[in-house]
């Protein structure tokens, strides 16, 4: 910790250029969203754009957590407990993209768009 007014005056400086290094994302993502000239892929919101903003989101999210939440400075258990939370996250995100692929269409015949179509609905019985 800073005990001295140097070091105050060091992690001054350190915490000012990261909120600078922040605001700089932060004018880069909305630049991705709104200069046509940095439009990625086809012409508006697709998922090129989606990419570079979660790939920015996740550097100024670290950048947070490491800086201004002290992660960097932490124990060894810290980083397997963030590891198994993005692993859970991207099993969660996984399973959700297997339910897309292969809906449930509760054995009927009718051609189905994933949700529940049984062949004779309530008012016919």
């Amino acid at each position: 910790m800073a005990d001295t007014p140097e070091d105050i005056r060091k992690a001054q400086k350190k915490y000012l250029l990261i909120g600078l290094i922040l605001f700089v994302f932060t004018v880069v993502t909305v630049a991705v969203a709104t200069v046509p000239w940095l439009d990625f892929g086809e012409h508006g919101f697709d998922a090129w754009d989606a990419i570079i903003g979660l790939v920015i989101a996740t550097i100024k999210a670290s950048l947070v957590g490491a800086i201004f939440m002290h992660l960097n400075n932490e124990k060894k258990t810290i980083y397997v407990l963030i590891v198994m939370g993005v692993m859970m996250g991207i099993a969660l995100m996984g399973l959700i993209g297997w339910t897309y692929n292969n809906p449930i269409e509760y054995g009927n015949s009718v051609e189905g768009d994933g949700f529940f179509n049984p062949e004779e609905t309530a008012k016919q019985q």
